[in-house]
């Protein structure tokens, strides 16, 4: 039955969108089609709704976590946090796995972009309690990664991501392609 209530939620039409902006303090972004949105959901671990593969921990912040929403048992993606680091929003969500929750924050639900309930979530707080701003990635990465201390985005020092592009180049194509699309771009 989750796996069909999943798929419906991917699929559901923009006419049974809701509007979830009624109470919302959610800072805009000027991203195209973001609608601030306040709801309640039910933190949940993607992977574990789709295999059936469920940690007690939802993963310790390692997967990918979603909101399933209590007004319509809708499936949004928080694809992102609230800091404008190119930042997730697992280490945030992770605390409240399991757990129902209010999120505010920015909703992207968007036919031209073919997108559907991606959500910045922006803060997040227990039933009747205090907000926690979605801002906490940088500071968990920073202390899984002290070697990586120094100046510009915690993207072009993390050691997995540069361990990747010397295997598979920044294309993800292998070295041979990088080397030709570098050679007739640059």
């Amino acid at each position: 039955m989750k796996y069909f209530s999943f798929a419906l939620a991917l699929i559901a039409s923009p006419v049974l969108a809701q509007d979830f902006s009624e109470g919302s303090t959610a800072k805009e972004w000027n991203l195209y089609a973001e609608q601030p949105a306040l709801f309640e959901a039910k933190v949940v671990d993607l992977l574990c709704e789709l295999t059936g593969d469920c940690p007690t921990d939802c993963g310790a912040g390692k997967r990918q976590l979603g909101l399933l929403r209590s007004a319509d048992n809708v499936m949004v993606l928080p694809l992102k946090n609230g800091q404008a680091a190119f930042s997730g929003a697992a280490v945030d969500l992770a605390p409240y796995c399991g757990q129902t929750v209010e999120v505010d924050g920015l909703l992207i639900d968007d036919p031209d972009l073919n997108a559907k309930n991606i959500y910045m979530v922006q803060k997040v707080r227990v039933d009747g309690g205090e907000w926690s701003k979605t801002n906490q990635f940088t500071k968990v990465w920073a202390k899984e990664n002290p070697e990586a201390k120094g100046k510009g985005p915690w993207f072009r020092r993390d050691p997995r991501i540069k361990e990747e592009i010397a295997s598979e180049g920044y294309l993800g194509l292998g070295l041979e392609a990088d080397t030709a699309f570098i050679k007739e771009w640059f």
